[in-house]
């Protein structure tokens, strides 16, 4: 087992490892979102005629993947995703987050949204449109915001993770079992 001690002093990781978590991540959500909303929604559609208003499609979304995010944090630091890439998000001291540092770091974690939002209306962007800016936003532009991180380059934290006082950190290859 590894103590939080030890958690804490493990680098964080690199850049590309960040990407392609977030790209398996988001792999991952696709089966998420399929699961708790498109079944339950086509269902609605295609027996009664009824679709959700977009503004109650989003917050529903944005519950649901927030409730994945917090309860994957608090258990155990790491999504399925995570898992699979050996990075873990810890709080400070390298113990696991609590449900308010958890809720708090999906909420900074998603003000990559408002400047899409934003360009999606200053420039009128059609569906496809935006779902690339997402993507490209969500895999590499936030990614990006680790070289922010000029008072502590080696713990290289994003700006979701400055805001909300966690840490990604990469585990070892042989470790085999988590505090």
């Amino acid at each position: 087992m590894i103590t939080p001690a030890e958690l804490n002093a493990l680098p964080a990781p690199q850049f590309w490892r960040r990407v392609s978590c977030g790209l398996y991540e988001q792999l991952v959500l696709l089966g998420v979102i399929a699961l708790t909303f498109l079944v339950p929604n086509l269902g609605l559609g295609i027996l009664f005629g009824f679709a959700l208003p977009s503004w109650l499609t989003f917050l529903y979304l944005y519950t649901i993947l927030g409730i994945y995010f917090v309860w994957y944090w608090t258990k155990s630091g790491q999504t399925l995703a995570m898992q699979t890439w050996r990075v873990r998000m810890i709080g400070p001291g390298g113990y696991n987050l609590t449900r308010k540092q958890a809720v708090w770091r999906y909420v900074y974690g998603s003000l990559w949204l408002v400047p899409c939002v934003l360009l999606q209306w200053l420039f009128g962007l059609q569906k496809w449109q935006i779902i690339e800016m997402l993507f490209t936003v969500a895999l590499l532009l936030w990614p990006l915001s680790i070289y922010l991180d000029r008072a502590s380059p080696l713990l290289r934290q994003s700006l979701p993770d400055r805001f909300a006082r966690t840490r990604l950190v990469e585990l070892p290859k042989n470790l085999v079992k988590l505090s």
